[in-house]
């Protein structure tokens, strides 16, 4: 594995990624060859978290390639550094996420994200969700938090919810 030029390989299938979505093509399982699935899995990602982010930038702008590395570096840190660069074998259950309405402290959609966060970080999303999707986008606008930073700060507190949402609130009110 080449950890130099990570962003650069990624950068390359981002825009391949990108280019196939744009001309029509809407299968994540058809958009890369086999050494370039290896490179993905070896890296802790799939052919849907490009295909996730090819959709939605070619929809709407976002996110970003910046965004997008930003993320994908927190996830590949932790892939390679908590989980010994093996996948995890669990797949979160969408029907388990607290409703998108639901809210704590006064936030709505915090209590859906945390643990959306948090299997992004452990590679446990379903291909029906993503991280950084546009209901999470309006959250992270209204509070003024990356998406990569809220993934760290995920990373940091674990378990301990308590810590992000009161993090969360002092954010929100300085913004």
């Amino acid at each position: 594995m080449k950890h130099y030029n990570f962003a650069d390989q990624l950068r390359v299938l981002w825009d391949k990624a990108s280019s196939r979505y744009a001309k029509g093509q809407r299968d994540a399982g058809t958009y890369f060859t086999a050494d370039e699935l290896a490179f993905l899995a070896g890296n802790g990602l799939t052919a849907q978290n490009l295909y996730d982010y090819a959709e939605d930038f070619t929809g709407g702008g976002e996110p970003t390639w910046d965004t997008a590395l930003a993320i994908e570096l927190v996830r590949r840190d932790y892939f390679l550094n908590v989980q010994a660069g093996k996948a995890s074998q669990v797949v979160l259950d969408e029907a388990t996420l607290p409703d998108k309405t639901a809210a704590v402290q006064g936030i709505e959609w915090l209590p859906r994200l945390i643990p959306k966060a948090r299997a992004k970080l452990r590679g446990e999303l379903p291909p029906s969700l993503m991280y950084c999707c546009g209901g999470d986008r309006r959250f992270f606008k209204a509070h003024d938090i990356h998406p990569a930073e809220f993934l760290t700060l995920v990373w940091r507190h674990d378990h301990a919810y308590s810590s992000i949402i009161d993090w969360v609130v002092r954010r929100s009110k300085s913004s």
